[in-house]
């Protein structure tokens, strides 16, 4: 089965004593992928996104990208506005009642029109997307021998959510029917104890992110290093059946009994 191009982005900001805080996103609990889980927001990258990237009224700094690195970077910007309301572009403040509409035009649209209608909200707000505010911070695709429904090669990125055209945060009722800062530590421990759902990558990705103290310290990692790519194994392991991802790649932990994870 191929896998259908995706991309999430992680949104941090500092809490006032420096701690790096997290946005999380509740996904609705009818939705065939991750129901009910805390993830990044995200999505599937759209065709049209690569011609925003490459419109220069509407996208600076992607010039140098490959295709699908740049059309990533746009589906981020694009998923974090419809999902949790926070518009990561470079422009005047956008007026409120004017987003909000654009934002719900984004959302009830099929899902093929929404990078269109991003691109002509764009252009609207005469706001540009800058390349530079995503930072390439990993690459995961699934088992090639996963059971899964839909496989999904999913580049992830951070970005501050500092200094945004809009950051009142807020779900959109539908993939996200919550949203809310939390640490990385934190989440991983609601997960300990049964409170949340967490779905391998993103589990992995939290505990990747908890091992740092600060926005610029998780920055500073991610640019030191070419985002790996993960793509996790079945081995066996003393008669349990394991989901391991390759060591080195700045995990803390590299494998957990499939018996106790959720993959989708």
């Amino acid at each position: 089965m191929t896998s259908i191009p995706a991309a999430t982005v992680i949104l941090l900001r500092s809490r006032h004593d420096g701690t790096p805080e997290i946005l999380m996103v509740q996904r609705g609990d009818n939705l065939a992928f991750a129901g009910g889980a805390l993830v990044f927001p995200g999505g599937r990258i759209d065709a049209a996104d690569i011609a925003t990237a490459r419109n220069p009224e509407l996208a600076t700094g992607f010039d140098a990208l490959t295709d699908i690195d740049a059309a990533a970077r746009i589906a981020c910007c694009r998923e974090a506005l419809e999902e949790t309301g926070v518009l990561l572009t470079s422009g005047a403040a956008p007026d409120p009642v004017a987003l909000a509409a654009a934002r719900a035009r984004l959302s009830e649209g099929p899902d093929a029109d929404e990078a269109c209608s991003f691109a002509a909200m764009l252009a609207a707000l005469g706001h540009r997307v800058a390349a530079d505010r995503f930072i390439p911070f990993a690459r995961w695709e699934p088992p090639a021998a996963a059971p899964i429904k839909r496989r999904f090669d999913t580049h992830f990125y951070l970005a501050d959510a500092g200094n945004t055209a809009s950051a009142a945060i807020s779900p959109d009722g539908h993939e996200a029917v919550a949203i809310h800062w939390s640490t990385a530590a934190a989440v991983l421990e609601r997960e300990a104890r049964g409170e949340a759902a967490l779905v391998f990558p993103t589990k992995c990705n939290l505990q990747r992110l908890a091992q740092y103290d600060s926005v610029a310290a998780i920055m500073a990692a991610a640019a030191a290093r070419t985002p790996p790519y993960v793509q996790p194994e079945f081995v066996e392991r003393d008669g349990q059946t394991w989901l391991v991802i390759p060591e080195g790649c700045d995990y803390p932990v590299t494998g957990e009994p499939v018996s106790a994870l959720r993959r989708e």
